[in-house]
């Protein structure tokens, strides 16, 4: 009766629209009062889910993405983007998904990305006479690449979750996040073809230099947070603190585009989408404590190995209940209740940690960007003016090229594996 209680409310409170941090307390309150447990185990389990070093992270990368937005710094990478890969047909199209390539290594979230580069890049494909449909699409889809190539605010949640290295997570992502580039561009090239949509300008040697030149500083943000945490200089939160201080020196100093107003607006965004995040992984805690102590686990482990104990089945079923499930939550909160309850079944038949965590995060993306929650297509409704509903039209076809480099990774570990062996050696 407290589980059905438990699973019965959560789903309540989420139809009605109750915010998913709160959700999650509240059932997870409930189940407490009716099971007859002493009600300090909620504040103790909440407080446990975010006494966490490695979790000091994600306020400092989400700190750096907006820094990078507010600063101009994305304005430089799209510029160079530009020059580099704009003469292809549909250059735009490609010069989209190659910013989001660069700017993945800084700031690790889709919605950072959607929302900073969104704003340039429909503007630039709008004024170059592309359809809005293709540029929200390709927007929306490449905003995706964000949270696979380090660093990863989600990749960070699953290691503090999972006890895996975010190090290893981190290097794990870099192939699959270079695969699904590739499979966009190959996706923009043929819409290009189909519908005529012109080249950029020829490629200039020229220009392409002046405007590396000028994104050279930006550019060097991938190189400090990679590099530092695959040489040891530092962790992965002590890169976040690196990246921030890079940010604000290339801001105030270099540039001179930050103002303190600048600085105020940052601080309290970064402060309201941290806060909701702690809120979200606390309230996960207690939620996932209840799962554990229940033995729910256990219980799928049986369900799923009952039927085969094949890597490749369970692989399947996984992806089956997260794609399911990430309809419906955003990342962070998907993350802290699938991973107690997915990890046990993966390592039972012999599927690796930071493999499973690749997986469970590039299934999540392409979460963002269906209904009914996807929020990578509610940030773009906003910042191009598009019903939610012809952005979800939009970013259609591109899903096909997700769904396939998520079936190539999930079921090709060494893909995601071979790096981080490689550097660990």
């Amino acid at each position: 009766m407290p589980m059905f209680l438990l699973f019965a409310l959560l789903a309540v409170l989420l139809i009605i629209g109750v915010p998913v941090g709160v959700a999650l307390g509240l059932a997870s309150f409930a189940y407490v009062i009716v099971a007859g447990l002493p009600d300090v185990v909620v504040l103790h389990s909440m407080v446990g889910g975010v006494d966490s070093f490695p979790l000091l992270a994600v306020p400092f990368f989400i700190l750096a993405g907006h820094l990078m937005n507010t600063g101009g710094i994305t304005e430089r990478l799209f510029a160079f983007a530009r020059a580099l890969i704009g003469w292809m047909p549909g250059g735009l199209g490609h010069v989209n998904v190659g910013a989001s390539v660069l700017f993945a290594g800084m700031s690790g979230a889709a919605v950072a990305d959607a929302g900073g580069l969104g704003n340039v890049e429909i503007k630039a494909m709008r004024k170059a006479g592309y359809d809005v449909d293709f540029a929200v699409g390709v927007t929306a889809a490449s905003s995706t690449i964000g949270p696979i190539i380090p660093p990863s605010l989600p990749m960070i949640v699953y290691g503090v979750m999972a006890s895996a290295s975010i190090g290893q997570l981190f290097m794990a992502g870099m192939v699959p996040g270079m695969l699904m580039a590739v499979s966009l561009m190959i996706m923009v090239a043929w819409c290009s073809w189909r519908r005529g949509y012109p080249r950029d300008d020829g490629f200039s040697l020229r220009h392409a230099a002046v405007s590396f030149r000028h994104a050279f500083l930006p550019l060097m943000t991938p190189a400090l947070i990679v590099g530092g945490i695959t040489t040891g200089a530092f962790t992965p939160t002590e890169a976040a603190v690196a990246a921030v201080a890079w940010t604000l020196f290339l801001g105030i100093v270099v540039y001179r585009s930050l103002t303190w107003r600048h600085l105020l607006r940052v601080m309290f965004d970064t402060l309201q989408t941290t806060g909701a995040i702690l809120l979200i992984i606390a309230s996960a805690a207690i939620f996932a404590w209840i799962l554990v102590s229940n033995q729910i686990a256990a219980h799928l482990s049986g369900s799923i190995l009952s039927i085969s104990d094949s890597p490749a089945f369970v692989m399947l079923a996984i992806l089956l209940i997260v794609l399911v499930l990430g309809l419906f939550l955003e990342t962070v909160a998907a993350i802290t209740i699938l991973v107690p309850v997915l990890l046990p079944v993966a390592t039972s038949v012999g599927i690796d940690p930071v493999h499973l965590g690749v997986v469970i995060v590039l299934a999540l993306m392409i979460g963002l960007l269906t209904p009914p929650v996807g929020l990578v297509l509610y940030v773009l409704a906003a910042v191009s003016g598009v019903s939610f509903d012809r952005c979800v039209r939009a970013t259609a076809p591109f899903l096909i090229p997700l769904v396939a480099v998520l079936l190539l990774v999930a079921f090709v570990p060494q893909l995601s594996l071979a790096l981080p062996m490689a550097v660990g050696k």
